[in-house]
C-alpha cells in the first residue's frame, strides 16, 4: 500500500510540474501573466480616413425625449442588429448590449422623497458605461477586457475563456454570457461584425467599429436627437454644452467608477 502510494505522489508530482512548464507560454500569449513575461498587445481596429476620434467619448440621454417603451424599441433594435445580438426566447439566455429599465433599477438610492413623477414612471435605457475606472478591466484574467486611450472598454471575443469574471466586477450588469451557440439565433447576420459562440461574453462597445468608419452609434443615429456622443474633454463638444446647460446625473457614481455614460432627467 505504502509503494503503491508514493508512485502515485511521484506521478502526481511529475504531471504538476509539466502542466505548469506547458501552460505557461500560453498565458504569456494571452497577457494573463502578472510575472513581467511581456506585455500582449491589445487588438485594434482598422481606421478609415473620415474615422471620429477623441480624448474621451461620452454620452448624454436626454430621458425627457424617451418617454415610453416605444420610443426605447428602435435604439434597442438598432444597435442589437448591428452587432448580432441573439434573440432568445428564455430570459435567463437574454443577451443585451442595451436595455429598458426602471428609475429605482437604474440608480439604486439616487431618488429622493418626492421625486419627479415623470422621471419615475419613464423608461431608461441603460447600457456599459465605459467607465473611467473600469473593474471588470481589472478582473479580467486574459486581457480580453481592455480599456483603449479614449476611455473605451472593449473586449477581444477570441481572447475570453468565459469565467466571468467581469461579470461579477461589473456593478450595472452591462455584460451578458453566451450560455449556448447564439448564431442560430440572430435573425439577420451582420457580416460586417463578428458572431460569437458558446461561452463568451460580451456587451456593449459604443460601436467602435461605426467610429472607425466616420459613423456615430447606432443607437445615436437611432434616437433623432435624444441621445448626444462626443469628447467629454471638449469644452466645445456637444455633450459638454448639454451637461452645462442641463441638470445629468450618472448610475452609481458612489462606486467610484466614473461612468461616461450621463442621463438628463
Amino acid at each position: 500500500m505504502e509503494s503503491s502510494r508514493r508512485k502515485f505522489l511521484k506521478v502526481a508530482g511529475i504531471s504538476a510540474v509539466g502542466m505548469s512548464v506547458g501552460t505557461q507560454p500560453v498565458l504569456d500569449a494571452l497577457g494573463a501573466t502578472g510575472g513581467g513575461h511581456g506585455e500582449t498587445k491589445s487588438p485594434e481596429i482598422l481606421k478609415a480616413e473620415n474615422a471620429l476620434s477623441a480624448v474621451h467619448w461620452g454620452m448624454v440621454i436626454d430621458t425627457r425625449k424617451l418617454e415610453t417603451a416605444a420610443d426605447l424599441e428602435p435604439l434597442i433594435e438598432a444597435c442589437h442588429k448591428v452587432h448580432n445580438v441573439p434573440h432568445y426566447e428564455l430570459q435567463r439566455h437574454e443577451i443585451k448590449w442595451i436595455w429598458e429599465t426602471e428609475f429605482q433599477h437604474a440608480f439604486p438610492g439616487t431618488g429622493t422623497k418626492y421625486l419627479n413623477e415623470g422621471a419615475q414612471h419613464r423608461p431608461f435605457l441603460v447600457l456599459c458605461n465605459h467607465c473611467e475606472n473600469p473593474p471588470c478591466v481589472r478582473a479580467c484574467p486574459t486581457k480580453a477586457t481592455f480599456q483603449r486611450e479614449d476611455g473605451l472598454v472593449l473586449m477581444d471575443f477570441h481572447r475570453c475563456i468565459g469565467c466571468r469574471f467581469c461579470m461579477a466586477a461589473c456593478p450595472f450588469g452591462a455584460r451578458s454570457f453566451n450560455f449556448r451557440d447564439p448564431r442560430p439565433f440572430i435573425p439577420e447576420i451582420n457580416k460586417k461584425f463578428p458572431t460569437r459562440s458558446k461561452g463568451v461574453v460580451e456587451k456593449c462597445n459604443f460601436c467602435a467599429e461605426r467610429l472607425a468608419e466616420g459613423k456615430m452609434p447606432a443607437c445615436v443615429e437611432a434616437s433623432k436627437g435624444a441621445i448626444a456622443f462626443g469628447d467629454l474633454d471638449d469644452p466645445e463638444s456637444e455633450v459638454r454644452k448639454l451637461l452645462r446647460e442641463n441638470y445629468a446625473i450618472r448610475r452609481k457614481e458612489n462606486l467610484g467608477t466614473e461612468p461616461s455614460v450621463y442621463y438628463i432627467v
